[in-house]
């Protein structure tokens, strides 16, 4: 939900814009700061910003989020395979239109990736049904170490410049093959009924895959060996942040009706949220929305995603766990920012709160990015943020 000041929001970012007043509470209540969750030298993915939220070392962990993704969905990973995030996008001529087929269903998107592998698959290479748009792409034998740009970096451009490419000697196979195998799904995708009914409708096909992300299997130590969690427990509707999840030995809770997108189950997910408190001590809440919003430019949206949040998320679990007897912190923030006038990913810092019943106060009285450089926790980087939550020497 971090942002970037908008003229038509009166050059105020969508965060300062929306009416939070229970974020704003809490940040008036609680202490504040800055969070890097970008290391040098990584792109700021959700993959690489959310395992730095969590406290991971990201060059010692990180192998891409397709591996991730397929832990979420129960597909493994052996020693010798490679896994891809294998997204359907939407191409219009020589232009990548959007990352996400016009936010294609889950069911018309699995019907897709099952003809795909029919069609298409084989020994070597196999799809595997995710969410709305996002996929797994498994590869035997593939080399990791090749050039691959994520869809949603490249919105309304030409998809060519942008296909994969060979990052170093011996890269030069899978890269080609993985080529072969774009331009295959689009005659495969092409003419497919499910497509023929959306552009009837006057919905984007989702007539190619887009494969980005490669990497093996991760070696990721349980969040319980990290930091003082007994036991924890992960909410998303996104394979990403689930598949994370099973890595770091989280519990992976599902919410009927959870979208990934602003029509969500908010007040679903907060349930769950609060019921997992009762037998967790580690709750780990993710709200795609606003994100989403970023990637569609669309102001308007973002600013709403964000008062849902506020109204239908955050009130909901404070006005609950205030009267506990046994204290809860809260801690809010986002991965990253997603600009809506670029419409894909930045690397700045992002503000954060931290409340708890017994909390010493700053000076910040709204949760924004501009309110929270003036947090007495300033700007953190790594692992700080996590060991602050649990208040651990830094």
């Amino acid at each position: 939900m971090s942002d970037e000041p908008i003229a038509e929001l009166g050059n105020k970012t969508p965060l300062q814009a929306a009416q939070t007043p229970y974020m704003d509470n809490l940040a008036s209540k609680g202490k504040n700061g800055l969070l890097d969750t970008v290391p040098d030298g990584f792109s700021p993915g959700s993959e690489i910003a959310n395992l730095s939220v969590l406290g991971y070392d990201i060059p010692s962990v990180y192998e891409g989020r397709g591996v991730l993704e397929a832990a979420s969905m129960g597909v493994d990973i052996l020693s010798d395979e490679l896994a891809m995030r294998c997204n359907l996008v939407c191409i219009d001529g020589e232009l990548l239109k959007n990352h996400s087929a016009g936010h294609i269903s889950t069911a018309e998107a699995t019907e897709l990736i099952h003809t795909l592998n029919e069609k298409i698959g084989n020994d070597r290479f196999s799809f595997h049904p995710g969410v709305s748009y996002r996929h797994v792409l498994k590869i035997k034998g593939g080399n990791k170490n090749i050039i691959c740009t994520p869809p949603h970096d490249i919105p309304e451009k030409p998809y060519r410049p942008y296909l994969i490419k060979p990052g170093e000697t011996g890269a030069e196979y899978t890269a080609e093959a993985l080529n072969k195998l774009i331009y295959a799904s689009r005659e495969v995708l092409s003419d497919h009924p499910i497509n023929l009914k959306r552009v009837a409708e006057g919905k984007d096909p989702a007539n190619s895959i887009w494969p980005w992300s490669p990497g093996y299997r991760p070696k990721m130590k349980r969040l319980t060996e990290m930091f003082p969690i007994k036991r924890g427990a992960v909410i998303s509707a996104v394979d990403l942040i689930r598949g994370i999840g099973v890595y770091a030995g989280l519990e992976v809770i599902m919410v009927e009706g959870a979208t990934g997108l602003y029509d969500t189950n908010y007040e679903g997910k907060a349930a769950a949220a609060l019921e997992a408190l009762k037998q967790n001590d580690f709750v780990y809440l993710h709200i795609e929305a606003s994100d989403e919003a970023g990637h569609e430019g669309d102001v308007a949206l973002k600013v709403k995603t964000i008062e849902y949040l506020d109204s239908r998320i955050v009130k909901p679990i404070y006005e609950e766990i205030k009267n506990w007897e046994e204290p809860v912190t809260i801690a809010i923030l986002p991965d990253h920012p997603t600009p809506c006038a670029i419409r894909t990913h930045t690397r700045e810092a992002v503000p954060f709160l931290i409340w708890h019943r017994d909390v010493q106060p700053d000076r910040v009285q709204t949760y924004d990015e501009l309110a929270a450089k003036d947090g007495s926790y300033g700007l953190l980087y790594g692992d700080q943020f996590m060991k602050t939550i649990f208040n651990i020497n830094l």
